[in-house]
């Protein structure tokens, strides 16, 4: 029987196998957090990545936004903490995840070349997007998920994050999240029923929608209905602070969390609108000791990562 991840220890952790991934995220009921990551900046403390800080405020899940599949930099993993000195290194994922003990994940973007943008479009790396070929590297690197979603301005629309999902599925190993914490620029419903259904159709494991609260127009029962469809479906709901409200006050931080813990999601991520790349801290805590306590935030953020 696999452990919640509440429980379980980095030697439990390493060896789940995808569908025990999903599985001990499901058995948190509601109780897991996910922290984003920018890698190319400079790190909030140097010569430590914003992972291990995330890690140490209560983050269980890890997601590096910004991350090159073909130019694999993380700052502050070794000695160098600004992108003039950094040297690509294949083994950064990996050595990463020893250093955290966290499943990790990426962002990787389903740009549409055609999208009815409603800002100007920013223009990404080729490893940044979602192809057949940065899958594949993602494989090779050791991700335990990825995420195919937009950043602010990308030009991800939900039909190409449905033909994502069907490359993913044939290209990528690990679990697969899918869905819009934004607009990403694009004129188009964030949260659509019709797209979530096509997602989880596709292969999706996990949905992202925007958290309540943070995203003009999107309201309690649109989170709950993609909530009830995703769970119907067997899939899991990652609500996103996406909106750089992961920067607000802890007060916000917490009204968020219940909020979107009543309506069912399993997972709550909360973004890297902060300092140098990552929410700040006291808000990682905040979050974490919102949606389960004192009592499983202190075991999670002590508990020794030779467990």
């Amino acid at each position: 029987m696999t452990k919640r991840l509440l429980n379980a220890n980095v030697s439990d952790i390493v060896n789940f196998s995808n569908e025990e991934l999903k599985q001990s995220i499901k058995a948190n009921e509601g109780r897991t957090v996910l922290s984003e990551n920018v890698v190319i900046h400079e790190p909030l403390i140097p010569n430590i990545t914003n992972s291990e800080v995330a890690k140490s405020f209560g983050a269980d899940l890890i997601l590096l936004n910004a991350f090159d599949v073909f130019n694999p930099i993380v700052l502050g993993m070794y000695d160098y903490s600004t992108m003039d000195k950094a040297v690509p290194n294949d083994n950064v994922v990996t050595d990463l995840k020893k250093y955290t003990g966290r499943p990790i994940g990426l962002n990787l973007e389903p740009v549409d070349l055609e999208a009815e943008m409603a800002e100007e479009k920013l223009e990404i790396a080729e490893g940044r997007k979602a192809t057949k070929e940065t899958l594949e590297k993602a494989n090779k690197l050791g991700f335990d998920f990825v995420c195919l979603t937009g950043n602010p301005g990308t030009g991800v629309t939900n039909s190409q994050i449905i033909k994502a999902i069907k490359i993913a599925k044939a290209n990528f190993n690990g679990l697969i999240i899918a869905g819009k914490m934004h607009g990403a620029g694009v004129s188009e419903k964030v949260v659509d029923l019709d797209s979530i259904s096509k997602f989880i159709e596709a292969g999706a494991d996990i949905i992202m929608v925007p958290a309540v609260g943070t995203v003009w127009g999107v309201g309690e029962e649109e989170v709950r209905e993609a909530v009830r469809l995703a769970h119907q479906k067997n899939a899991l709901v990652m609500s996103a602070i996406g909106t750089s409200q992961e920067g607000s006050d802890e007060e916000t931080i917490r009204d968020i969390a219940i909020r979107n813990k009543i309506l069912g999601v399993d997972i709550q991520h909360i973004g890297d609108a902060g300092y140098a790349g990552v929410a700040p801290v006291e808000n990682i805590f905040a979050l974490s000791k919102a949606i389960r306590g004192r009592r499983h935030t202190i075991s999670m953020i002590s508990r020794s990562i030779l467990r």
